[in-house]
C-alpha cells in the first residue's frame, strides 16, 4: 500500500503568501545586479537572461541565503538566541555591495512589520529579531517556521519567490516578452530542487556568498546613470 502525505492546508497556504510577489516586502524593486549586467551588455537576450539567472540560483543563492535558511528555521523552533545572531551577522557581513546589504536589510525590517501585523510568530520571537538588524533570510526562516512546514518545502517557496521576482526585473530591464519570461521561470523551477538539495547539505563552514562578477556589477549600478532598480 502506497501512503501519500501531503502538507497541511494552513502550511501550504501560508507558503504560498511568502512566496507571492504582493508580500509587501519590496522584492519587486531590486534587480540583485541583473540591471548592471543588462546596462553592460553581458545581459541582452532571453537565452543569456536565463543564464544569468540560473548561475546566480546555483553558485550564490543556493549556497548563501538558502543554505542560511535551512539553518536558520530549526535555530528558531529551538530559540537558539545564539545561533539565529551568528547566522544574521553571517548575511551582513558577506553582503558584498552597498546595495546588496541595504536590500536585504530593507526586506528584513519590511518583513519584521509584517510579522509585527501578524499572528504568525511569538512576542519573543520578533523581539529578538528586532535587535538583530534583521536580513531578509533570518526573517523569512523565522515567518516560514512558524507555519510548520517541513524546511524543504518552505525553502521551494523562498527559492520560487525569488524567480518570480527575477523574472520580472528580467522582462522589465533586457526587456522580455510575458512568454519568454515563463520559459525562463520554467527553467529556473526546473534547477531548483537541486540547488534546494544543495542548499540543505552545505555546512557552516562551506557556506559562501563568493560571486566576484555579481559583486563588481552591483557595485557598478550604484552609480550606473539610468535605472529602474534599487540593485
Amino acid at each position: 500500500m502506497t501512503t501519500i502525505t501531503t502538507m497541511h492546508d494552513t502550511s501550504l497556504l501560508q507558503l504560498m503568501w511568502l512566496a507571492s510577489p504582493a508580500l509587501p516586502i519590496g522584492g519587486f524593486s531590486y534587480s540583485e545586479g541583473l540591471e548592471a549586467a543588462v546596462e553592460s551588455a553581458r545581459v541582452t537576450t532571453e537565452a543569456e537572461a536565463a543564464a544569468w539567472l540560473l548561475d546566480q540560483l546555483e553558485l550564490n543563492l543556493a549556497r548563501c541565503d538558502l543554505a542560511v535558511v535551512a539553518q536558520a528555521m530549526p535555530a528558531w523552533q529551538a530559540a537558539d538566541a545564539t545561533r539565529i545572531t551568528a547566522l544574521n551577522a553571517w548575511v551582513l557581513q558577506t553582503r558584498e555591495s552597498a546595495e546588496l546589504r541595504a536590500q536585504t536589510e530593507q526586506m528584513g525590517r519590511s518583513l519584521l512589520e509584517w510579522l509585527r501585523n501578524h499572528t504568525t510568530a511569538t512576542p519573543a520571537q520578533i523581539g529578538l529579531l528586532a535587535e538583530l538588524q534583521p536580513t531578509y533570510p533570518l526573517a523569512f526562516a523565522l515567518a516560514a517556521s512558524a507555519t510548520g512546514a517541513p524546511v524543504r518545502d518552505c525553502l521551494l517557496a523562498y527559492a520560487f519567490g525569488w524567480a518570480e521576482n527575477m523574472v520580472q526585473a528580467a522582462i522589465k530591464s533586457v526587456p522580455l516578452g510575458q512568454s519568454a519570461g515563463q520559459r525562463i521561470l520554467s527553467a529556473l523551477t526546473a534547477a531548483i530542487p537541486a540547488a534546494i538539495g544543495h542548499a540543505l547539505s552545505v555546512p557552516d563552514h562551506n557556506r559562501q556568498a563568493f560571486s566576484p562578477m555579481l559583486a563588481i556589477l552591483s557595485a557598478q549600478h550604484e552609480v550606473q546613470y539610468s535605472r529602474l532598480f534599487r540593485s
